[in-house]
């Protein structure tokens, strides 16, 4: 029952997360390549801390939930664990690109360090960056909803 639990609430958080990343990659990536790289920065100044809030806690929720799941599988020893700890093991690795590589450039487009000259490079490096972690979370999230069907 609590595993059971975990599961879909593991699947309808990486389901939203996902989502969202897709969001940005389809929607606001696009949009910010095709602005003049001065209003894009000036732009960021506003929509970046918005963004942070809204995407770090969705992160850090679609992380541990996942992970607190494997956890409980493993010790409950249910049939699900193997591909709940590589749910979680996915989810890690999309938590460690952010500290590897976004973090730093989120804070080069705030500071404005990047420059205008920089941007669109930076830009097709964050949309590449972008688009593995969003396949790597879609993975999870499909792995996650097998599990589902499985049980």
């Amino acid at each position: 029952m609590i595993a059971d639990t975990l599961q879909i609430l593991s699947s309808l958080t990486l389901g939203l997360f996902v989502g969202s990343l897709l969001t940005e990659a389809i929607i606001l990536v696009p949009y910010w390549r095709s602005i003049k790289p001065e209003i894009f920065l000036k732009l960021h100044g506003t929509l970046g801390p918005q963004l942070y809030c809204y995407f770090a806690p969705l992160t850090i929720l679609a992380t541990l939930l996942p992970a607190a799941t494997a956890i409980f599988c493993i010790w409950a020893g249910t049939t699900t664990r193997t591909f709940s700890v590589i749910v979680a093991v996915l989810m890690l690795i999309i938590l460690g690109i952010y500290f590897y590589y976004f973090k730093d450039a989120n804070d080069s487009f705030k500071s404005r360090s990047v420059g205008a000259d920089g941007l669109p490079a930076e830009l097709q490096r964050w949309a590449t960056w972008h688009w593995i972690r969003t396949v790597i979370g879609f993975g999870a999230f499909l792995i996650s909803l097998l599990v589902l069907i499985r049980n």
